[in-house]
């Protein structure tokens, strides 16, 4: 039997996002791509981390896989679940040490889901999408990304952003040194924030190497989906 593969996309994403490079790790994997709570089709109606851990935990994977925030939500799954044998984290944090800037940044998550919910989910695509985190993507890359965002409602992305934003996340940055098991750290070459990100993760994380994706931005499993799947692989 092949070894269960769970990945996890990020905000505003759906299952689909990983359709290309779950293609190709269907050979050497069971490979599983849930929508997670208030995205595309999931009918998991409670956007919380310790649900979403449950969920996984049922899934049953040997390796946990996620981007952004996705990344932070299998990263605390992987901390509160037994039995995950690797994680990989692709453009992903282990969250916001400052107390005080972690309640800022919840407020800002609050107010931005009310704004979802008032200008909906393609004005809202528009507006994310311009943000510098994802300048320099490929056309059809931001195109895809963009076909993605509209399978979302506004009611359940401003539900997720809610419960599974940055803001409400506990920081994990001094539990990282407990997480015993190999992690492979993904980055695109092109997004800074989250390759020094990644380094301070992984001269905290006692089995950790760190990948980087030569041309990739923030998006690097839509930008290079053979890259990735290689370094999941």
């Amino acid at each position: 039997m092949l070894p269960t593969l769970v990945l996890l996309h990020g905000f505003t994403q759906t299952r689909q996002s990983w359709r290309r490079t779950a293609n190709e790790l269907a050979p050497r994997y069971r490979v599983i791509t849930p929508d997670l709570p208030g995205h595309g089709q999931s009918l998991h109606k409670t956007a919380s981390f310790d649900a979403c851990a449950a969920y996984v935990r049922a899934l049953g994977p040997q390796t946990l896989a996620g981007y952004s925030m996705g990344g932070r939500i299998a990263l605390y799954t992987a901390l509160t679940v037994p039995g995950i044998e690797r994680l990989v984290l692709l453009g992903a944090s282990p969250g916001i040490a400052d107390e005080q800037e972690r309640q800022a940044r919840r407020r800002q998550d609050d107010e931005l889901a009310a704004r979802i919910e008032q200008i909906g989910v393609e004005r809202f695509a528009r507006q994310w999408a311009e943000q510098p985190l994802f300048q320099g993507q490929p056309e059809r890359v931001r195109n895809a990304a963009y076909a993605d965002r509209l399978r979302n409602t506004p009611e359940g992305l401003a539900s997720a952003l809610r419960g599974l934003g940055t803001g409400v996340m506990p920081s994990l940055w001094d539990d990282l040194k407990r997480l015993t098991i190999p992690v492979t750290l993904i980055t695109g070459e092109r997004d800074e924030k989250f390759r020094a990100l990644a380094e301070q993760m992984r001269q905290r994380l006692p089995n950790a190497t760190h990948v980087e994706i030569p041309g990739a931005g923030h998006a690097a499993q839509l930008e290079d989906p053979h890259a990735v799947a290689e370094a999941i692989r």
